[in-house]
């Protein structure tokens, strides 16, 4: 008995003077880390830097890695923003956002991400600004640095306010009556849809940047006119608002540019219409056809739907390319009218499997019940063109016995099709099945090199300049789009 009374005195004596050892060792431990007093730090990038960021809108997120190649420990007393609270970047070091930092521990052969944004503040002006800052380290004395660099350009911005059941939301920048100019001086920033509405005129000058937020759009509403007046040197663009190396050739960036009947022909040459769900959708929202597009020398490329989606319309086009689409880079829909002139239709959709021809039209609407409306296709003319692409079969007419007219020409034209094309009525002087030999397909570049068959193919004296203002030779031009042969030099 007296020796475990024993046993638990001694307990109580030693066990309070371990836990003060315990908690003394600790403390030591802690505060006598053996820090690398002499290494200094190396970065990912000496550099981070930013494509253009439109005024007041965030940019993307870059980032870099801070790394510790020691083998001891090391302590960064500082990091900061040159600007300090000034700046216009923003950085977050491990998940904390701040604009300085103290005591910042990285163990031994390890690393940190540092994350960097930035928003760039209007100032009035036209030309872009550049914006510059550094994210400074101090280090045992020794002090580093990481170039911040970004180029802000400031816009007009096109936001929606209008709200209506069934409509995607929309502002009307033109109304009825109104004649409208979008001019080059500042990019033009739409979110949501811009809408022309009956009557109205809208014109867009040469070199306009247009650039649309995700899920935004240009409707020309019925009745309404659309004039893009772009030139060779100074073309319209209209692409997605992300200017990012990473969203260049991204498909499905915004949603579409959506054309209606007119009260007046509208036009677009020159432009340039990329990486959308629909290039262009020409749909006529009446039982007969209002006037036309008249569409030149435009580039349509990289949709994740549709380049050209037309729905009982008409329209007239010569010297355009239309590429890289995920189902068809045109589909000619409830008949119409149509003529292309020296067009490429060039499809390598990449991103995943299609199951869709390059060129697609039909004479016929079937409803959700299966009942077949008939449309009437006055006319499908192709004249000096290249329809091929990466799929086995790249044009598909689509003919119902219950449609209406079905009428279409290919004359002088190269196709990559197993259709039969000795009926004349539809066919003539076509060449099929060989290889129109792009200059690069793989990245959009669609000249034609020196192998061509699409060469000296063409039927003389149908549009005398190719996409670039190069004179056709006059009897046997090429087909497709470009005159100008890529010599691969």
């Amino acid at each position: 008995m007296s020796y475990q009374i024993d046993k638990i005195n001694i307990i109580k004596i030693v066990f309070p003077i371990l836990a003060i050892l315990l908690i003394i060792s600790s403390s030591c431990k802690k505060n006598n880390i053996n820090f690398d007093s002499n290494s200094q730090l190396t970065f990912s990038t000496d550099t981070i830097t930013f494509d253009t960021v439109f005024t007041t809108i965030g940019s993307s997120t870059e980032y870099f890695m801070i790394y510790n190649s020691s083998n001891k420990p090391i302590n960064v007393s500082k990091i900061f923003l040159a600007n300090g609270s000034n700046s216009s970047f923003r950085i977050n070091i491990d998940g904390i956002s701040d604009t300085k930092f103290s005591d910042i521990e990285i163990p031994a052969n390890d690393s940190l991400y540092a994350f960097v944004e930035v928003t760039v503040n209007p100032n009035g002006g036209n030309s872009p600004l550049l914006i510059t800052d550094s994210v400074v380290f101090e280090t045992n004395g020794h002090v580093q640095d990481i170039d911040l660099v970004a180029y802000g350009q400031d816009a007009y911005y096109i936001v929606s306010n209008r709200h209506q059941q069934g409509l995607p939301a929309y502002k009307i920048v033109a109304g009825e009556g109104v004649d409208t100019t979008w001019t080059n001086t500042k990019p033009i920033v739409i979110y949501g849809y811009a809408v022309v509405d009956s009557t109205a005129i809208l014109r867009i000058q040469a070199g306009t940047k247009i650039y649309f937020h995700n899920g935004s759009g240009l409707w020309i509403y019925k009745g309404g006119s659309l004039k893009v007046m772009g030139t060779r040197s100074n073309p319209v663009i209209f692409q997605g608002d992300r200017l990012e190396k990473y969203y260049t050739e991204l498909p499905g960036q915004w949603d579409r540019i959506w054309i209606n009947e007119g009260s007046l022909n509208n036009e677009i040459n020159f432009a340039i219409i990329r990486n959308a769900f629909i290039g262009l959708q020409l749909e006529t929202l009446q039982e007969s056809m209002g006037n036309n597009l008249k569409l030149t020398n435009t580039i349509i490329e990289n949709m994740s739907g549709v380049g050209i989606l037309s729905r009982f319309y008409k329209l007239d086009a010569e010297n355009i390319v239309v590429s890289n689409c995920q189902q068809y880079c045109v589909a000619l829909t409830m008949g119409g009218d149509y003529s292309f002139k020296h067009s490429t239709f060039a499809n390598y959709w990449s991103y995943s499997v299609r199951q869709t021809p390059t060129l697609y039209f039909n004479n016929y609407f079937k409803a959700s019940n299966d009942v077949i409306y008939p449309f009437n296709l006055t006319k499908a003319d192709f004249i000096n063109c290249i329809i091929y692409g990466n799929s086995d079969e790249e044009v598909l007419p689509d003919s119902s016995s219950l449609g209406g007219n079905f009428n279409y020409l290919f004359d002088h034209c190269l196709i990559k099709s197993s259709l039969s094309i000795s009926n004349a009525t539809h066919w003539k002087n076509i060449v099929a099945n060989q290889n129109p030999a792009f200059s690069d397909n793989a990245n959009g570049n669609f000249h034609l090199l020196p192998s061509s068959a699409a060469l000296g193919k063409g039927k003389s004296a149908v549009v005398p300049f190719d996409i670039e203002e190069v004179v056709r030779d006059i009897n046997s031009p090429n087909l497709g789009a470009y005159e100008k042969i890529d010599l691969g030099i």
